[in-house]
């Protein structure tokens, strides 16, 4: 596998200088970048796929072992504070539970009956969405964790930094990340779990754009779990609206802190009334404002609109 190979350039690195070695690091960290660039299709495609899933009642799994668990892991953990995704609607599997996020559990990841035992255990099915990431592409739990998903219904996104390997074959939607040797041989952490971890961020950042968790660029459904969450809730308030910090104030308490609710609470709606045309629209605030008869809404594009509609076709591998 290219990512266990040794690169011939780096093979005397230990002995450069300080500033090239940092050089050649950083050299590498943009390769990775570019990596994930070549991917950007399959990353679409994948979108598309997740989206028509999880605009139902679709739960979204992220799956990995080692520094892959550890990136899958954080990347979704960062949805709920950032787009408010359900947390019941979020589980993430990692080769040897939680106690392998701060320290290496290398034999967890050969552990493929604990991977069928808690696909099982948490009845993974239709209409869920699998996430596996391995730089090898080969990682026994993972891959036994995408299989069974696989065969219990749900979509599988296969991600990896090695061409023709299991967990891209047999996804439903393969990603390849081809990042090549590492300036520190098998080292993965470096240029895969960089192509890895940027990969992630895209894809579920455009998953949570479409299903209409951001507007005007701006985190409407953030989840106001501290003060500074708070404040950043009153300041898309105020970018949006322009009303008074007073009306700011009073309308995110009689939405409960949700910034949708409250833009549509400031445009004439009662906090039940803006709940009900939420759930109309789907989530998304541009069209809920819009049923509530706000001028000054733009009316959502043709593609926003039907994307959900539209059967999902994935191409030939």
């Amino acid at each position: 596998m290219d990512t266990e190979r040794a690169s011939p350039r780096f093979s005397d690195i230990d002995r450069w200088e300080p500033g090239d070695i940092l050089d050649a690091l950083v050299e590498s960290q943009m390769a990775a970048v570019a990596a994930v660039r070549a991917a950007l299709s399959s990353i679409q495609q994948a979108a598309a796929a997740m989206q028509t899933r999880l605009s139902g009642a679709g739960r979204l799994i992220y799956v990995g072992a080692g520094t892959s668990g550890r990136l899958a892991v954080q990347d979704g953990a960062e949805l709920i504070p950032t787009f408010n995704w359900p947390p019941e609607r979020l589980l993430l599997l990692m080769a040897g539970g939680k106690d392998a996020l701060l320290r290496s559990a290398e034999g967890a990841e050969d552990q493929i009956d604990e991977a069928v035992r808690l696909v099982r255990q948490h009845r993974i099915e239709t209409p869920d969405v699998i996430i596996a990431v391995a730089a090898s592409g080969t990682t026994p739990f993972t891959l036994a964790c995408m299989r069974e998903a696989k065969r219990r219904g749900a979509f599988a996104i296969g991600i990896a930094n090695n061409r023709a390997t299991p967990l891209l074959i047999e996804a439903d939607c393969p990603i390849l990340l081809e990042t090549g040797p590492e300036p520190i041989a098998g080292s993965t952490r470096m240029k895969a779990g960089t192509a890895q971890r940027v990969a992630l961020n895209l894809l579920s950042t455009l998953v949570m754009i479409r299903l209409g968790r951001v507007y005007e660029g701006l985190m409407v459904d953030v989840q106001a779990v501290n003060a500074k969450l708070v404040g950043r809730s009153q300041s898309i308030l105020r970018q949006l609206s322009g009303r008074s910090e007073d009306e700011l104030r009073d309308a995110l308490e009689r939405a409960g802190g949700n910034v949708k609710k409250a833009m549509l609470i400031l445009h004439g709606c009662t906090p039940d009334k803006a709940a009900a045309l939420l759930q109309e629209a789907g989530g998304r605030l541009r069209i809920a404002l819009r049923l509530a008869g706000c001028s000054k809404a733009e009316i959502p594009t043709v593609d926003a609109d039907v994307a959900l509609a539209v059967p999902y076709k994935m191409e030939e591998k």
